[in-house]
């Protein structure tokens, strides 16, 4: 008897089990229908373009094509998809609970991750600045290329151990590099969502208790002065006051 804890590695195998061979796959649709049928005559056509430029040509002949035609397509991917839906209710029938609740919990997954996918995006095409990079990150990235390792984990692993070992000097030069990472971040932030509140997209725009939390450490450290600064003063005050 093979024992497997839940989660993680154990759920991905439970699902790779729901999404075998027997499980209907779903239907193209009708633009991908044409492309199926076309892509090897304009392969032919055009043996030196690349997958995207052939793509791009095979979407504008798709675009111009006329409605009857498309019509062609459309009416098969109907077809398909009512025979779709009759082969997933037979196949959903003949689960277990435990494997259409995982089943389930397998579509949830899919569907954050083409969220979070497109999302992520739309805040290229806006532009978001990149966030800022810790001590660590800045030291990874100016010596992974010359670390010792046959593959990039091994590497990873030999850079992680080696930071871990390094002295509070030896890291500061990093850590001074990431301290003025966080303040180009922010100014870089502001300015950004400035322009996506123009754009009326305040949704982009973090609120004020994510600012805070985001303020580079001089920053924060200033206004915890600040704050005790301010707090020493309205109590000398109140002392006067009861004199």
């Amino acid at each position: 008897v093979v024992v497997c804890k839940t989660g993680g590695a154990a759920d991905q195998r439970l699902s790779r089990g729901i999404s075998s061979d027997q499980r209907p796959k779903r239907p193209l649709t009708a633009y991908l229908r044409f492309v199926m049928d076309n892509r090897p005559a304009f392969r032919e056509k055009n043996p030196e373009a690349s997958n995207l430029e052939l793509i791009k040509k095979i979407a504008g002949a798709w675009k111009e094509l006329p409605a009857s035609q498309k019509q062609v397509y459309e009416e098969a991917r109907k077809t398909d998809w009512k025979r779709y839906g009759e082969q997933m209710a037979a196949y959903k029938a003949q689960l277990t609970s435990a494997q259409a609740a995982a089943l389930k919990e397998e579509r949830r997954k899919q569907l954050e991750k083409r969220k979070s996918m497109r999302a992520k995006r739309e805040l290229n095409l806006l532009g978001k600045p990149k966030r800022a990079r810790s001590g660590f990150n800045i030291f990874l990235s100016e010596n992974f290329q010359e670390s010792e390792g046959t593959s990039p984990v091994a590497k990873l692993k030999k850079l992680f151990d080696t930071w871990q070992k390094m002295s509070t000097s030896q890291k500061q030069p990093y850590l001074q590099l990431a301290e003025d990472d966080k303040v180009r971040y922010e100014n870089e932030m502001k300015s950004w969502e400035a322009k996506m509140i123009e754009l009326g997209r305040e949704d982009l725009v973090r609120s004020k208790k994510q600012r805070l939390k985001k303020k580079p450490a001089e920053t924060a450290k200033q206004a915890e002065t600040k704050k005790k600064s301010s707090s020493g003063g309205n109590k000398a005050k109140l002392k006067k006051s009861e004199e």
